[in-house]
């Protein structure tokens, strides 16, 4: 098992991992996603696992069911586990207006990646565009 700082949702039954430093804008992405239908799965650690050659996503016990929302604290909310992970946004790097595909190496295999602005407005409907278009093990 490997933990790694990132909040997670999921989405139709597929892990979101949401990467990037405190501050990055993380949980309030994950409040957006949850606001349109997503399940938290772990907020700023999640504990990943290789199962039969599929990366899933579970929160780790002393934090699961909450979640920080900067200005209110942390709150309980329903959440899930043992989610296979579908995609990685990483929040710390500028988005690209015409990306190529790109993966990287977590949990000790290859996962889509994309570079996103947490704080666009549209950031929310980019994670569901995304998921909807990578390529995964899953489908």
């Amino acid at each position: 098992m490997t933990r790694i700082h990132a909040t997670a949702v999921s989405i139709g039954g597929k892990a979101v991992l949401l990467t990037g430093a405190s501050g990055a804008g993380k949980s309030d992405l994950a409040l957006r996603l949850i606001d349109r239908g997503a399940v938290l799965i772990a907020d700023d650690q999640v504990e990943l696992r290789l199962q039969d050659g599929v990366l899933r996503a579970s929160p780790p016990p002393t934090i699961e069911g909450r979640i920080e929302v900067r200005g209110v604290g942390i709150v309980a909310m329903p959440f899930t586990c043992d989610v296979p992970v579908a995609l990685a946004i990483d929040l710390d790097l500028p988005p690209e207006r015409l990306p190529e595909r790109r993966t990287r190496m977590i949990g000790g295999t290859a996962v889509s990646l994309a570079l996103l602005d947490p704080r666009e407005i549209s950031a929310p409907l980019k994670v569901e565009l995304l998921l909807s278009s990578c390529p995964t093990a899953l489908d």
